[in-house]
């Protein structure tokens, strides 16, 4: 029954941000996204602890404006999402700007397939709008959720946009990725988070942690070519898109070369997030200090 009520709670949503103007659905999103801040409690925590590994806990009032403007984009992320129709794809389109595309084609030059690892920054599921520009075709691997309903409805939310979503499943999900990457569509992961805590080990904002090892590992194994993206929020309407150079793999002469081509990824991370801060909307534990954190915070409540 919860599974139910949360699937009609998105669609509603869905419905009722759909009807309204491009410009009153950002800025109602921007207020939703300051709403729950106010009763976010662990997340809001979270939000906290991640802005001062950006910025620096210096200033903790700075750090904590910067982490409600978190919970702002985060807002606007969800609400341009459920406002979405393919018939505004052209209007998205126009509003989106691409820097790097040169990347992209260098690779597609190569013959190689092509990753493209993403952090939660921005709204990158509109700013796929721009993959028919860019003449590339994009696959995405998205977390197989409990509601099944959601997560059948979450597919169909983007494969509008023109992205096919594969569900991260085990082995079955890293053979269709294998097979789309050999029909020459782009495999998008958004890997700055590792939610089953079995990933490869790096160094992130100061502070040892593990990333997901799914980027690597695609390109190790098809000698694929690994670009890591980014889209921001423009202030207004629109997208900003940047695609970075491609990483760096060391080859077989590396014993650590999964651990080496992630780390990069993680330090390009760093360089995409410290641009936009507040446009980093990860509220989730990501280091094993946060777990110990809201562990101790249980305790103390």
């Amino acid at each position: 029954m919860t599974d139910l009520l949360t699937y009609l709670t998105y669609r509603a949503g869905a419905g009722i941000f759909g009807a309204l103007p491009e410009p009153i659905v950002r800025h109602l999103g921007r207020w939703a996204g300051r709403l729950c801040w106010l009763w976010a409690g662990e997340r809001k925590a979270m939000a906290i602890r991640h802005m001062g590994r950006v910025l620096g806990r210096g200033d903790a009032r700075a750090v904590e404006r910067a982490a409600r403007e978190v919970f702002s984009a985060y807002g606007r992320y969800w609400a341009e999402t459920l406002w979405f129709r393919p018939r505004r794809a052209d209007a998205v389109r126009s509003r989106v700007t691409l820097t790097g595309l040169e990347h992209v084609r260098a690779a597609q030059e190569t013959g190689r397939p092509i990753v493209a690892a993403l952090p939660h920054v921005g709204n990158w599921e509109l700013a796929g709008t721009l993959a028919e520009d860019a003449n590339v075709q994009i696959t995405a691997v998205a977390e197989a959720l409990a509601n099944r309903r959601l997560a059948r409805w979450f597919t169909g939310m983007r494969a509008q946009l023109g992205i096919r979503v594969v569900l991260a499943e085990g082995l079955s999900t890293m053979r269709a990725l294998r097979n789309d990457m050999m029909e020459g569509r782009v495999i998008a992961l958004v890997a700055d988070r590792d939610i089953g805590g079995r990933g490869v080990e790096v160094e992130f904002f100061g502070e040892r942690t593990t990333l997901p090892a799914g980027p690597a590992a695609l390109a190790i194994r098809n000698a694929a070519v690994l670009l890591p993206v980014v889209s921001y929020f423009k202030r207004g309407a629109g997208h900003r898109v940047v695609v970075l150079a491609p990483i760096e793999d060391p080859g077989l002469e590396d014993p650590d070369r999964m651990a080496s081509i992630t780390q990069q990824l993680a330090h390009r991370y760093e360089d995409m997030i410290r641009e936009a801060p507040t446009q980093w909307h990860l509220v989730q534990p990501n280091w094993p200090s946060d777990r110990d954190f809201l562990e101790r915070r249980r305790e103390d409540a």
